[in-house]
């Protein structure tokens, strides 16, 4: 997104996380293994109820590793993306608002040993732009998720805070708090600059499957020497149905995304519907060739 050149420098000019929405599904027919019992997390007690600790700890380690069997795999889905892009007036009303409508395709792939995520777009639904606004782009935001991965248990720290009952699943809420100075896997994008945002909030487990059903988070501290006050987020998961093979997934439903400076207060919506596997098919044509 550019920004018109009376701007300060300083303004936010694009959002990205730094992962994608789809590599942060959790596997929901992953299973335990034996070597699970070993993993440790650091799970601070906010409870007094030391078997509430103890259960809330199995649930973050349970949800831990199926987001390490997810990125174990290779992922290819598509989806279709529908996003409301809105400039959010004093009285937290919508001033201005632009709707858009894409195909979503997200590419996960650990082959090598090392994350690898790729993300595209394709328009269905342009929205009218006015030249004269600057809107909010976001997108892989949900990687949010990434707090989870083994890759950065040495990140964040967790604090079971209590259950809740949700259509009768046991929902265990844990708070998280960013280690300062350590990795983060989200950063904003600031003129061509990107920069580390260190995150806290609360995610929603579910006790008996490990998958996450909500994940909320906002900036630990301020970044007011960049001009940005907050970032707040978010995210609802449901479960999706995929076949050949049969597998069932927890995937983003919706996220919403708000993003204030001191002067300017924007707001995304993102919906995300009718998931299904993306398979590229080769031809290979064996008969006659003439040079």
């Amino acid at each position: 997104m550019r920004l018109p050149a009376s701007r300060p420098k300083y303004l936010l000019a694009l959002l990205t996380f730094l992962a994608a929405v789809m590599a942060c599904a959790a596997l929901l027919r992953a299973q335990i293994s034996p070597h699970d019992e070993k993993v440790t997390t650091d799970m601070r007690e906010g409870s007094s109820d030391p078997v509430f600790v103890a259960r809330t700890n199995a649930t973050v380690m349970h949800a831990r590793k199926l987001i390490d069997n997810f990125f174990e795999q290779t992922s290819n889905v598509v989806c279709t993306e529908n996003v409301s892009q809105t400039i959010v007036g004093k009285n937290n009303k919508p001033v201005y608002r632009e709707e858009s409508a894409f195909e979503y395709q997200m590419h996960v792939s650990n082959r090598t040993g090392s994350l690898k995520l790729a993300e595209s777009r394709e328009a269905r639904k342009a929205a009218f732009r006015d030249p004269n606004k600057t809107l909010l782009i976001t997108n892989g935001f949900a990687s949010m998720l990434l707090v989870l991965h083994p890759s950065y248990e040495a990140s964040y720290v967790f604090e079971p805070v209590e259950e809740d009952t949700v259509e009768g699943r046991t929902l265990a809420k844990v708070h998280f708090k960013p280690v300062p100075a350590a990795a983060s896997p989200a950063a904003i994008q600031l003129l061509g600059r990107n920069y580390p945002l260190q995150l806290k909030g609360d995610i929603w487990i579910d006790e008996e499957s490990g998958a996450v059903v909500k994940l909320t988070s906002s900036l630990d501290t301020n970044l007011d020497d960049l001009g940005l006050h907050d970032i707040r987020s978010e995210i609802h998961y449901s479960v999706v149905q995929f076949h050949q093979p049969e597998e069932a997934y927890w995937m983003p439903a919706s996220a919403v995304i708000d993003v204030e400076t001191s002067k300017q207060h924007w707001r995304n919506v993102h919906r995300f519907t009718d998931y299904r596997r993306f398979r590229a098919t080769i031809q290979v044509d064996l008969g006659d060739h003439q040079p």
